[in-house]
């Protein structure tokens, strides 16, 4: 097979297969760019493969991330503004080094597993990191519309649009998305009052794939545990390797399905008993319904996000040209 294959296998290819197993006849993603095409992407995780880097002191999927989205925040104002009526403020970025939780500076982490299975026990480690959902509550509910899906199935949130209310965070079932305050285009509206920050998250490296690269984790990762494809090519692989392992698959019911499916060798109930659900660390409950069946007021001011969405894109376009207006006179406008 020739390195230029569309259906190429290994490590520079856009699907790795994992050492041994069998080449499933179509995984894989065509030789072009996939952020602006209808081609729907998956991830799959395979828990019976991490080893969660054990001779590293950082995962090698965390690292990496990291290293990709080490820029992507500007720098934060000093000081932040105290948002009002709640006085709260959430700055992480004196705390940048911070890998075992999700953070504004850390898209993914690890979570150490330790379960008993027929008397035994067994260590699994699950990478964490946005599901991507199908229907993702957070991109509905965006006041703003900063938060959307592309058509390769990444959610995306849009920096220079989003204000930082956290909507995304309240209605995501694992409260994956994480805020930055004292950055963002609130800091030169109201920023005592309109907005706190900007909500950060995995994008699924949305431009190295529109460069015809791997999302970093899944490059990264040593022992090829992480993997992307075509969303039947994954969705025929987890349930093959699942059926091998006698194992079980998390992600394609939960929250109305998602673009990641995890697949395990012991039950997702017994890994969620390993987890206490608390910021920047969510669980693996089994049963996850879709929160926006219970966010009837988040729902109503939804209505207003696509009008909202063109006024902060308006709002974000002059202050783009009034700060190149500023630059290029030397005067305050």
């Amino acid at each position: 097979m020739s390195r230029q294959s569309k259906f190429q296998i290994g490590r520079r290819s856009f699907l790795k297969i994992t050492a041994g197993a069998a080449i499933i006849s179509g995984v894989g993603l065509p030789k072009k760019s996939f952020a602006g095409t209808d081609e729907q992407l998956s991830t799959l995780i395979d828990l019976s493969l991490c080893d969660g880097c054990a001779d590293r002191k950082v995962p090698a999927c965390v690292s990496a991330c990291k290293t990709i989205n080490k820029d992507k925040i500007p720098q934060v104002a000093q000081p932040i503004p105290i948002p009002w009526p709640r006085k709260t403020i959430e700055d992480w970025s004196k705390k940048r080094e911070v890998f075992k939780r999700l953070t504004p500076y850390n898209f993914i982490y690890v979570h150490k597993a330790e379960v008993n299975m027929a008397g035994q026990k067994k260590t699994v480690f699950v990478p964490r990191r946005c599901m991507h959902c199908d229907n993702p509550a957070c991109a509905t509910i965006c006041p703003f519309s900063a938060n959307h899906k592309n058509k390769n199935g990444a959610v995306v949130i849009d920096q220079s649009i989003c204000f930082g209310g956290a909507k995304c965070r309240d209605v995501c079932p694992w409260e994956i998305p994480q805020r930055q305050s004292g950055v963002g285009i609130y800091l030169h509206i109201l920023p005592e009052y309109m907005g706190n920050g900007v909500m950060y998250k995995c994008d699924l490296c949305v431009e190295r794939l529109a460069a015809n690269k791997l999302p970093g984790c899944v490059e990264a990762c040593p022992r090829e545990a992480l993997l992307i494809g075509t969303r039947s090519a994954i969705e025929k692989m987890a349930g093959s390797r699942a059926g091998r392992m006698n194992g079980y698959i998390y992600g394609k019911t939960q929250n109305g399905g998602t673009s990641t499916l995890y697949v395990s060798p012991v039950p997702f109930e017994e890994i969620n008993k390993t987890m206490t659900k608390k910021p920047g660390q969510p669980d693996m409950k089994v049963e996850v319904q879709r929160r926006m069946a219970r966010t009837d007021s988040m729902g109503k001011a939804a209505l207003a996000a696509p009008v909202l969405g063109i006024a902060a894109a308006g709002v974000a376009g002059a202050w783009n040209w009034l700060s190149h207006r500023k630059d290029k006179t030397g005067k305050e406008e």
